[in-house]
């Protein structure tokens, strides 16, 4: 693996060499963003998303940085732990005066952060995480979303599993809030558009301890017609290869949230599934203006292809500075009034975060998987706008506190 210092520009410092941001520049020249995350946990999707950043500071600073200041991306590990990712917030707004926060990946995590800037009143950006339950039911005045939700990808999956008309389905996700609410929502979206629908079996497996044998003979038991997986990662691929070997997908309609993400679809090699419906992102079959710029940028930069991560690293900081620009400073009441209804051009399109919730109106790709020359792919794609997935303005009313 590639060394941060290696692979980060000089204006990007890991946590060993923050002590010599003075050297870059002095405070009053600078604005420095905070960006926790699980680095070392999960350097397959991170390692991409750091790139992102990479290139979106570079393209800043390169403009002319943010009202005429070079901005700064301190790195904090956070261990895929709550704990360690508050610690390391409250040591980036204490002692490295930050005007920002971003990163997560994890749900536990974003909600920690989340809890920590609305008691300390500092800007938080969730970038990776897909937890609703940070801008709903737990959801306050300095936290925002970027990438596409729990909520709203499966609703995307909804929509494809309506269209088949498949009676009896299981389900198999992890059991922590993303993988609950997905199942959750799943069925509830579904039986809404079809009534007659059965839920023949549903498997809950702990966190990146999924025990292929049993899930998948679980699941061939129940004999449904189609199967929905909520699953990633290592748990993903052990689940493909079992599932494979065993005949489980054979003659049944499966669906794969997040699947099709270069990150989750590439490590399966040889054991892609062909035909799997996905959300994703087949960076090499979008043809739209802004993102043949971003990639044509992102392949002569790194000499390799960009991941889903890659794009929210970019997009987390294109819509921090574009925030800061907006409000004309990096004070944060100014900077979470910005956000509210702020448009970000992004290499998938136009976005904004919702003034009602925080989360942005980011959407994902739909379409199938299918194994090509050795790696898998993303065929049939079309991207699906996060506005026609999100909850309505009443139903969030619902979930959100009233009083922030």
């Amino acid at each position: 693996m590639v060394s941060i210092a290696k692979m980060m520009s000089a204006a990007i410092l890991a946590v060993a060499c923050t002590c010599t941001i003075s050297t870059l520049a002095t405070a009053e020249d600078v604005i420095k963003i905070g960006a926790i995350a699980g680095f070392k946990i999960f350097p397959e999707h991170l390692d991409f998303y750091k790139r992102g950043m990479e290139m979106a500071l570079d393209e800043v600073n390169a403009s002319g940085g943010v009202n005429g200041k070079k901005v700064i991306i301190i790195l904090r590990e956070d261990n895929a732990n709550p704990g360690d990712a508050v610690r390391a917030a409250e040591d980036l707004v204490s002692r490295e005066h930050v005007s920002a926060l971003t990163g997560s990946y994890t749900s536990s995590v974003a909600l920690a952060l989340s809890d920590f800037a609305k008691h300390n009143k500092v800007f938080f950006l969730a970038g990776m995480s897909l937890s609703d339950k940070m801008v709903w039911q737990n959801g306050n005045r300095y936290s925002f979303r970027l990438r596409a939700g729990t909520y709203t990808q499966t609703a995307m999956m909804v929509e494809e599993a309506a269209k088949l008309k498949k009676r009896r389905w299981a389900l198999v996700y992890p059991d922590y809030e993303f993988g609950q609410l997905a199942a959750a929502t799943f069925k509830r979206l579904l039986k809404a558009q079809q009534p007659d629908v059965e839920f023949v079996a549903e498997q809950a497996a702990p966190s990146f301890k999924l025990e292929p044998g049993s899930v998948v003979q679980a699941l061939d038991d129940a004999k449904p017609d189609g199967i929905f997986s909520v699953l990633c990662c290592a748990d993903l691929i052990k689940f493909a290869r079992e599932g494979k070997t065993r005949g489980l997908f054979e003659g049944r309609e499966v669906l794969g949230m997040t699947d099709g993400e270069p990150e989750n679809l590439e490590p399966l090699k040889e054991d892609t599934p062909d035909g799997w419906i996905v959300t994703g992102y087949p960076w090499n079959d979008v043809n739209t203006p802004e993102h043949n710029a971003f990639l044509k940028a992102y392949q002569a930069k790194f000499k390799e292809h960009p991941g889903v991560s890659s794009v929210m690293g970019y997009t987390v900081i294109k819509s921090v500075v574009e925030g800061m620009r907006k409000a004309k400073s990096a004070e944060t009441e100014k900077l979470v009034d910005a956000f509210h209804n702020l448009q970000v051009e992004t290499p998938w399109g136009m976005i904004k975060y919702r003034a009602q919730d925080n989360a942005s109106t980011m959407g994902s790709f739909v379409g199938r998987t299918k194994y090509v020359n050795g790696v898998g792919v993303m065929v049939n794609s079309r991207y699906r706008d996060g506005t026609e997935f999100q909850p309505s303005d009443e139903e969030v009313r619902k979930m959100r506190p009233a009083a922030e």
